[in-house]
């Protein structure tokens, strides 16, 4: 018996997984870190060899080259003979240049991969490589910008900028082999991306649509929410069927102080003549409980994860800001969020003729039911003796 051996690959994907990732906190390098019970870089390959055929070229660390080459023989299968490993450098852009040296000669097309976006689906590398063999000579796929954007100077915002021209890049990014490679002889200067180094060379970039699951795991929230989406929803109990996708659950608290400046903004309601709380946004203890309770149940860490100090753009921000966001982190994440339940505890400022509009505009902003109730603790403890608010919460979400 014989067998033919499948021709020889027009495309080459360079997967780069050199980074260190201090920006994750981890012991090792970001492509090495655990999502589940694998890596970074086995989630990346099991999207890349389920790909179009393709020559795959690893860039990892001179210190985890054996690593690299244990998960290609893990995710490869047949494709092991065309999947090879080598090591990257100082920067990005001189990791890319050790992948690109790796390519074999007869290759016409290259597409460079973030091992950080691990989730990316095979269907997004389907459309660059379609589009570069219609005879596009660099693609990107992207996404629309969905947030509201400032330009801020000296954190003051300057102005509002328009989206609706804007896109959020994410990889692969596809090239004509010849028209990458010219370009990475001439640079002169790093750059942000490959498709910006092919666009400072004089050549047109196109786009295709990109997939939110392509984000790229940066930070330890960033960690958390490949977690949420890869964490197997469906159990198994020896002997038994699988069940079916459970509900989650998530309790949310937050404390604030009486003492900041402007007016009291509680439950995305403003309160004129009620004294402001102290905080780093507009210190609403309410919608900052709900965001507690529904990161929580969706396993996406807390508000300081995502909203702390370390994000000066929600400095002032009121809830509806929040809400919105949460939400949006919930859903890419993979879930539908059914109800939350929040309770203030203070002596002031009253809620009982505002009950009504409070939980009409929290779930306005957070997309799903948000119910409030309220008590004044009988005069006990801080909230009691008028020292602050705080607020409990409690979140239903549902994988979708």
């Amino acid at each position: 018996m014989t067998t033919t051996a499948l021709p020889r690959p027009r495309t080459a994907i360079v997967v780069v997984a050199a980074g260190s990732g201090t920006r994750l906190g981890a012991d090792r390098p970001k492509a090495f870190v655990g999502i589940d019970e694998h890596t970074v870089l086995r989630h990346a390959l099991r999207g890349v060899f389920a790909a179009p055929y393709a020559q795959v070229v690893v860039v990892a660390p001179a210190a985890h080259v054996g690593d690299a080459l244990t998960e290609i023989g893990e995710t490869a299968g047949d494709r092991r003979d065309i999947a090879s490993v080598v090591v990257g450098g100082r920067s990005r852009q001189q990791s890319v240049a050790a992948g690109l040296s790796a390519v074999w000669p007869d290759v016409e097309f290259v597409l460079v991969h973030d091992a950080a976006r691990a989730l990316t689906p095979p269907e997004v590398f389907s459309r660059v490589i379609a589009a570069l063999e219609d005879g596009r000579d660099a693609v990107l796929p992207v996404l629309p910008v969905v947030d509201t954007l400032k330009r801020v100077a000296a954190d003051a915002v300057v102005e509002a900028v328009d989206r609706a021209s804007l896109a959020a890049a994410q990889t692969p990014q596809g090239f004509r082999r010849d028209i990458l490679q010219a370009a990475y002889a001439a640079a002169s200067a790093d750059h942000t991306d490959d498709a910006a180094l092919v666009q400072a060379a004089g050549h047109a970039v196109f786009t295709v649509a990109g997939d939110e699951r392509s984000f790229k795991i940066t930070t330890a929230a960033d960690l958390d929410r490949a977690r949420a989406l890869v964490d197997p929803i469906e159990p198994v109990t020896a002997g038994l069927a699988p069940l079916p996708p459970l509900p989650r659950v998530g309790v949310g608290t937050d404390v604030h102080a009486f003492g900041g400046d402007g007016e009291l903004w509680l439950a995305g309601l403003s309160w004129p003549g009620e004294p402001a709380l102290h905080g780093h946004s507009d210190g609403d203890a309410v919608a900052h409980a709900i965001v507690d309770a529904v990161l929580a149940a969706a396993g996406l860490g807390d508000i300081g994860t995502h909203f702390g100090t370390d994000h000066p753009e929600y400095a002032g921000a009121h809830a509806d800001a929040f809400l919105r966001r949460t939400a949006a982190l919930v859903a890419a994440a993979g879930y539908r969020i059914g109800n939350v339940s929040v309770q203030v505890q203070a002596n002031r400022p009253r809620f009982a003729a505002r009950r009504a509009e409070a939980e009409s505009v929290l779930s306005a902003s957070l997309g799903a039911p948000v119910a409030v109730s309220a008590t004044t603790t009988d005069g006990l403890g801080f909230t009691g003796a008028g020292e602050g608010v705080a607020a409990f919460a409690v979140a239903l979400v549902v994988p979708r």
